[in-house]
């Protein structure tokens, strides 16, 4: 099931994607696609006819994130082998874990902001992880069956508050629309291996990052039973799992984005998005 919702900010239906890329209204059957939803809305829809919905033109409308706002946004740092390598530092041990502000939340196609003091925004394709029930203290084997499905995030970053700024990673991730989310929500069943997705980021039609979650470090199923040991996972979290190599930062010398710039990404399955730079 790939869920989608569509529509100007504050107003987004939720629709499902059918299997010829048509997309269809599904509001008469769940209110909305929300962490308070998210543990019954497959369940709602499976026995319904999309086709007797109203169909919702895709291309000529708003996408907006495929969740309603998530309680958490959580992320992983260095969690690929490659990137980290880029990155000149060693593989990390355990995983790395921080935060983004919950107002970087938004949709795939939003502009990205650029604000005066900005000096290094960099990009990041990442494998976006939304949990469908409260988690705790799972086992690594159990940790999947906690795990409703996938989507597309670009873990937008300002290196320079990140870097130089006192050294706090969130401070150079929490500016709003730093995660844009989407298109699609897919459910774990389509995607059979998580493990197994190629990933790509162009910047101006030049390709940036080329990779696969092949390389990640720690897995779906660990990162989320990592997690559970230290805090609650709640139904619609949203978990960032790291970054291949290619972005700005690790490029000889950095390149860094500005106002104009077009940024596009996607991951296999999972959809695509396209954000302009703006500056506010």
């Amino acid at each position: 099931m790939k869920l989608v919702r569509i529509g100007d900010i504050g107003r987004e239906k939720p629709c499902i994607l059918d299997e010829n890329g048509k997309a269809w209204d599904v509001s008469s059957l769940v209110e909305d696609v929300t962490p308070e939803t998210i543990g019954t809305v497959s369940a709602q829809l499976a026995d319904a006819d999309f086709h007797a919905l109203p169909e919702v033109a895709l291309l000529s409308t708003r996408i907006g994130a495929p969740i309603k706002q998530p309680r958490n946004i959580w992320c992983v740092g260095l969690n690929y082998s490659d990137h980290a390598a880029e990155a000149g530092l060693p593989v990390p041990a355990e995983p790395i874990l921080f935060n983004k502000a919950a107002g970087t939340y938004c949709g795939p196609n939003d502009p990205i902001l650029y604000s005066r003091t900005m000096a290094k925004l960099d990009w990041e394709v990442e494998l976006g992880i939304v949990i469908g029930k409260r988690t705790l203290n799972v086992s690594r084997s159990e940790a999947m069956d906690h795990v409703f499905g996938y989507t597309v995030v670009n873990d937008v970053s300002e290196r320079a508050w990140q870097m130089e700024r006192g050294g706090q990673w969130v401070k150079g991730k929490s500016f709003p629309n730093f995660c844009p989310t989407g298109p699609w929500l897919v459910t774990r069943d389509e995607v059979p291996d998580p493990q197994a997705l190629s990933m790509w980021l162009d910047v101006n039609g030049e390709r940036m990052q080329a990779g696969t979650t092949a390389r990640m470090i720690f897995d779906v199923a660990t990162i989320v039973s990592y997690m559970s040991e230290f805090c609650v996972l709640e139904p619609g979290d949203l978990i960032c799992t790291g970054t291949p190599p290619g972005v700005g930062m690790g490029k000889k010398p950095p390149r860094y984005l500005k106002p104009g710039d077009v940024v596009e990404l996607s991951i296999d399955r999972l959809g695509r998005q396209r954000q302009i730079v703006q500056s506010l």
